[in-house]
C-alpha cells in the first residue's frame, strides 16, 4: 500500500508544482487595453491640434478682414490722369483711418454722383462718373480756389500752389465753375496731376466731392515692385 500512497503523493506534488498560468493570460487583455488607450490619446491629441490650427486660421482671416474693412484697402489706377505720380495699372495701399487731410494729399474718392452749383449758387447733385477715382486734394470747405488759366497756375486763398507733381499746367476748364469759387463746407475740390486730360473738379461730371465720399488717403504703391514706395 505504501507505493500507492507514494504515487498519490508524487501526483499531488506534481500538480502543486505546475505553474499558475492565469496571470499571464490576464496580462494580454491589459496590454491590449493600454494600446487602445494610447491610440485614443493620439486621436484626441490630433483632434485638439486640428482644432487649434483651425481656430488660428479663423482668427487670422477675421483680423485680416477687419484690417481691410476698417483700416486699409487697395485700389488700382485706371488711366493716365495722375501721371507722372501714378501710372495706369499701379496698385495702391489706402489708409481708411487717417482723416486729417491736407492740400496735396492723394485720395481715393467715390464719384458716382457729381456736385456743382446751380443758378442760385446752391450745391446740387447730378449724375457723375459712376465709379471711384484717384485725385489730389486742392482745397477744403471754406477755402477759395482760383485758377488763372492763362498762367496755368492754381491759387488757394490767394496763394499760388507749388505743384512739382503736375505733368502739365492748368490751362483749361470744362466750365463746371466760374472762378474764383469758395468750396462749400463738407466738400473738397480735387485735381488730377495730368491736368491736360484729367477729369476732376473742373468737370461737371465730378465737381465738388463730399467729404463722406472720401474712401481714404493713398500712402503706398504696392506694385509694380520696381516702383514700390511711399506716395507724395
Amino acid at each position: 500500500m505504501e507505493p500507492a500512497e507514494n504515487e498519490k503523493l508524487e501526483s499531488a506534488n506534481a500538480q502543486d508544482a505546475q505553474p499558475d498560468t492565469k496571470p499571464e493570460q490576464d496580462a494580454v487583455p491589459e496590454q491590449e487595453q493600454e494600446q487602445e488607450q494610447s491610440g485614443e490619446g493620439k486621436e484626441g491629441s490630433f483632434a485638439a491640434d486640428l482644432m487649434d490650427l483651425l481656430e488660428s486660421v479663423f482668427v487670422s482671416v477675421f483680423v485680416v478682414m477687419l484690417i481691410f474693412t476698417f483700416l486699409v484697402c487697395t485700389a488700382d489706377v485706371d488711366g493716365d490722369s495722375m501721371k507722372p505720380t501714378l501710372e495706369d495699372g499701379d496698385r495702391l495701399l489706402v489708409s481708411r483711418i487717417d482723416r486729417s487731410y491736407e492740400t496735396g494729399d492723394v485720395l481715393i474718392l467715390d464719384a458716382k454722383k457729381a456736385y456743382i452749383f446751380n443758378d442760385e449758387m446752391q450745391v446740387t447733385e447730378q449724375e457723375g462718373l459712376g465709379k471711384r477715382i484717384v485725385k489730389r486734394l486742392i482745397a477744403q470747405g471754406g477755402q477759395e480756389v482760383d485758377i488763372h488759366f492763362d498762367e496755368g497756375v492754381v491759387y488757394v486763398d490767394g496763394q499760388p500752389l507749388d505743384e512739382p507733381y503736375v505733368s502739365s499746367l492748368t490751362n483749361y476748364s470744362t466750365g463746371s465753375f466760374q472762378f474764383p469759387i469758395t468750396v462749400p463746407e463738407g466738400y473738397i475740390f480735387v485735381l488730377g496731376d495730368n491736368r491736360y486730360i484729367s477729369k476732376d473738379s473742373r468737370s461737371d461730371e465730378i465737381g465738388f466731392v463730399p467729404v463722406n465720399q472720401i474712401v481714404g488717403k493713398v500712402f503706398l504703391r504696392l506694385s509694380p515692385l520696381s516702383s514700390f514706395g511711399k506716395i507724395d
